[in-house]
């Protein structure tokens, strides 16, 4: 298989989205494990136990939540962030760029079908997490709790994508494809002799 060439554009791409999302990641995994609102409303009660001192649990979570917003505040504006290059990534096509590969297409093998398969998949999906995020933060209120469901599965189809990605770089780098992640970092010209 030929080396392949990754323009910057791509690069930029590339590791905006990647960067980006796996510091909401991040962000998804503190809320549901130590920043998650009864954990630290135990916390707090703990504290406030030793003081002599208490509050209701209503009041606890509600200090838990001012606690921990800081944090998911970084979600919403990695959301955003996402959003725009997103909007950019899906536009680049229309300027002659990062064209998206047609799965349907005759002679293509099952591997490069399933690999332009899950591209398509991955952008649907985050398509679906970022309108359900949008309208969670502007939309109206009715809407709110059902667009919240959606959103929350995000996180599956995410971390599938990461698992399958890494396992094809993988696979790659170790197979007929050596060089491919130094190619995504720097390009994967060849350099000049001289």
């Amino acid at each position: 298989m030929k080396k392949r060439d990754y323009p910057a554009i791509y690069r930029v791409m590339h590791w905006s989205l990647a960067i980006s999302m796996l510091l909401l990641l991040i962000t998804i995994f503190l809320r549901l494990t130590w920043m998650e609102k009864v954990h630290v409303a135990g916390i707090i009660e703990g504290y406030l136990s030793e003081n002599e001192q208490s509050l209701t649990q209503d009041q606890l979570i509600v200090l838990a939540k001012k606690i921990r917003k800081p944090m998911w505040d970084w979600h919403i504006y990695l959301g955003y962030f996402i959003t725009g290059v997103y909007v950019i990534r899906l536009s680049l096509p229309f300027f002659g760029h990062m064209k998206f590969s047609n799965p349907t297409r005759k002679g293509l093998s099952r591997k490069v079908k399933f690999h332009f398969w899950t591209y398509i998949i991955f952008y649907a999906c985050l398509g679906v997490s970022l309108f359900t995020g949008l309208v969670i933060d502007f939309g109206p209120a009715e809407y709110k709790k059902s667009m919240e469901t959606i959103h929350k599965l995000s996180i599956y189809y995410f971390v599938a994508f990461i698992v399958i990605h890494l396992c094809g770089v993988i696979w790659a780098e170790l197979t007929n494809q050596k060089g491919i992640v130094s190619g995504i970092i720097s390009g994967g010209q060849k350099k000049e002799e001289g």
